[in-house]
């Protein structure tokens, strides 16, 4: 089945997250890492507190798995929209390149208290 989701960020685990994204400890995953890559590099930022992305999913309840594996760690408040198709109807910046940027500027911060 096919998702269309909304979550909220936890921003103080975005670096965790963005790290966790592509050391290969999510992508390596069975069954679903890889889509939950995916899915992310594609999400857009709908606020400064939000995102949202389309993703498959074949759990009884959407995103069991995934929320209990990777998601719940770093994004809450979930709402699931069961589709039929992807549509291009998300719009906003990338959430990949808020991640990249996040991670970016807490390195530089860690950097400076040193």
């Amino acid at each position: 089945m096919l998702y269309k989701i909304k979550a909220l960020i936890k921003k103080e685990n975005m670096e965790a997250f963005f790290r966790a994204l592509n050391d290969g400890s999510i992508e390596s995953q069975k069954p679903d890492g890889t889509y939950m890559v995916k899915a992310m590099k594609e999400a857009k930022m709908l606020d400064a507190q939000s995102i949202s992305w389309y993703e498959g999913c074949y759990c009884e309840t959407p995103l069991k798995h995934e929320r209990e594996t990777v998601y719940d760690k770093y994004l809450e408040a979930f709402e699931t929209e069961m589709v039929y198709e992807v549509k291009d109807d998300i719009t906003g910046a990338s959430f990949w390149q808020y991640l990249q940027a996040h991670s970016h500027n807490e390195a530089e911060k860690k950097a400076e208290m040193v």
